[in-house]
């Protein structure tokens, strides 16, 4: 699985991929992050590209960026590698329409919440 280290690198990933086509995966409306089931994910047509989780690091933060005043849920939060939730997310690619997405998987003491997130290459900070 690729590592993707730095901003730089995530809108290369971008950049490889061609505006998306008309599709029905769904994905489009998660531009701000979701909770999305495994049943309503599309898996059959995701491909998992790369990751943002660094192996190197055991628990990644859970500190929050965002300096314009944002939230986490908001579709103009940034997109900021070193922080949570981008630390511990994968990319995918719906192979229909090539729409890219952030996801991972949020552990509390009695739930598993699978989270996406459309990626915005406006949106991503060094």
């Amino acid at each position: 699985m690729k590592l993707i280290r730095s901003a730089t690198e995530l809108r290369a990933l971008q950049t490889e991929t061609p505006d998306p086509a008309p599709c029905d995966c769904g994905l489009a409306r998660y531009t701000g992050w979701s909770s999305l089931t495994e049943e309503r994910w599309p898996a059959a047509r995701m491909t998992q590209l790369a990751t943002l989780r660094d192996p190197e690091v055991y628990e990644p933060t859970f500190e929050e960026y965002h300096p314009a005043g944002t939230r986490y849920d908001d579709p103009a939060a940034p997109v900021a590698l070193a922080f949570f939730p981008y630390n511990r997310c994968d990319v995918w690619r719906c192979q229909s329409c090539r729409r890219l997405v952030l996801r991972y998987t949020e552990f509390g003491g009695y739930y598993v919440d699978h989270r996406v997130r459309v990626l915005d290459p406006t949106l991503i900070v060094d």
